[in-house]
């Protein structure tokens, strides 16, 4: 079983993927963690500031075929961060597609607006940022809500977080 898990900066994609490592003990790949050893490797001119489209574009190939190799495998893994096209599907056939589960964290306005202290107390939880700055209130209600509308767009299962932030982490 792969199992995606992407959403929005801040949302919790990272500690769902330490719970259900954690609950299945299947592995997981940080996709910032490849972003940054390709980065810090030089095996791209891109950077962390670079575009999310141009690191999309850069990893999602890369990615896609990792997750080949687990179905033919037959491995479990999660994979989770925000470089997750939202036309992923399109990259796999069927046979691949019935292996994949796929995930989208989304906080609502009234959550964001609520609990912005908890989200940024929070941000550090399971892994260190070293530099949070770009996370304000306004880039946290805009990003959430772009995620929102492209998840309704395609029509993607997306777990709205609302009142309070509770993800069930039952995979079946």
């Amino acid at each position: 079983m792969i199992i995606l898990i992407t959403g929005a900066s801040h949302t919790g994609k990272t500690m769902l993927a330490q719970k259900l490592l954690e609950k299945y003990k299947y592995p997981y790949l940080s996709i910032d963690h490849l972003k940054m050893g390709l980065i810090r490797s030089r095996n791209t001119e891109l950077t962390p500031t670079s575009e999310d489209a141009e690191l999309t574009n850069y990893l999602w190939p890369i990615i896609c075929e990792m997750i080949k190799t687990a179905i033919e495998n037959k491995q479990n893994l999660i994979v989770e961060g925000y470089y997750i096209p939202f036309d992923w599907e399109q990259y796999f056939t069927k046979e691949y597609l019935n292996n994949i589960k796929y995930y989208c964290l989304v906080m609502t306005e009234n959550y964001i607006k609520n609990h912005f202290i908890d989200i940024k107390k929070y941000a550090n939880v399971i892994e260190q940022r070293l530099d949070d700055a770009y996370c304000t209130l306004e880039n946290v209600l805009e990003d959430n809500a772009h995620i929102l509308k492209m998840a309704q767009q395609y029509n993607f299962h997306y777990i709205l977080i609302d009142d309070k932030y509770e993800i069930d982490t039952t995979l079946y």
